[in-house]
């Protein structure tokens, strides 16, 4: 797996140079501009509701005013460290949720720069296909669909498990990964859907390389730590990356789609 993460971390690189020498600027600062702007929107109505709503359990159900009586600092300092795991685990189930929505409406131009990319690689013709495209859009849909349903199940398992002391510190840690995992997934996928792979049949291999989806979704992340430029760019070049990172591995007979 350590090797697959760093195909596709080193993927990255390549890729700021593949759009450089190919001038594909606009596929990568339109749709990122859109996913900014929608982001610092959503992160700002989150922020703002997620501290109303968690104030408001606390008021209602009396631990606020027990917290405030309460004498013993160890269980303050539980609660103290509880309340920011706590806080931690709803920010990335929103960008989780976020994710699956950005990648539904983007799925048009991120299957055609997938498509794109891939053609320069092999040095093939590029050749504009509407009824693919669509199919391409619908199978993106579908699997950011059934992405979204799995990840709500694990995600709604590490919410609980949150609250133990202790045990759910590492809360936060497990869901990070869990959602590198399905957005380097997503991005994987539009090459499957490429090759006429089914999704079941994508699924199983991608599952048997995660190391390639954990790595691709990792830089994507890291990526928003850089405000502004991060965000603008972390999609486009995730969707490059994860085309280039196969193309590296099938050279190495690493993977086979």
């Amino acid at each position: 797996m350590l090797k697959e993460i760093i195909i596709s971390v080193q993927a990255y690189i390549h890729a700021h140079r593949f759009i450089m020498k190919n001038k594909l600027w606009k596929w990568i600062i339109i749709p990122g501009f859109i996913y900014t702007i929608l982001f610092i929107t959503g992160i700002v109505f989150f922020w703002q509701s997620s501290n109303a709503a968690i104030e408001w359990i606390l008021m209602t159900s009396g631990v606020r005013n027990w917290l405030d009586n309460i004498q013993n600092n160890w269980l303050g300092f539980f609660f103290v460290v509880g309340n920011i795991i706590f806080r931690l685990l709803t920010l990335i189930i929103y960008v989780s949720f976020f994710k699956y929505f950005f990648l539904i409406i983007g799925s048009p131009v991120f299957s055609l720069l997938s498509e794109k990319t891939n053609s320069i690689i092999e040095n093939k013709s590029y050749h504009f296909d509407l009824p693919q495209l669509m199919k391409d859009i619908m199978r993106a849909i579908g699997v950011s669909l059934r992405n979204l349903l799995w990840q709500s199940v694990y995600l709604i398992s590490l919410l609980i498990l949150s609250f133990i002391p202790v045990l759910g510190w590492i809360v936060p840690i497990v869901a990070s990964f869990l959602d590198c995992y399905y957005v380097g997934f997503s991005m994987l996928d539009y090459n499957s859907a490429r090759n006429n792979i089914k999704p079941s049949e994508s699924m199983d291999i991608i599952n048997h390389h995660k190391g390639m989806a954990i790595g691709n979704g990792m830089i994507f992340y890291m990526a928003h730590l850089v405000p502004f430029i991060g965000w603008v760019l972390a999609p486009g070049y995730a969707v490059i990356s994860a085309t280039i990172s196969l193309h590296q591995a099938r050279k190495k007979s690493i993977i086979t789609i």
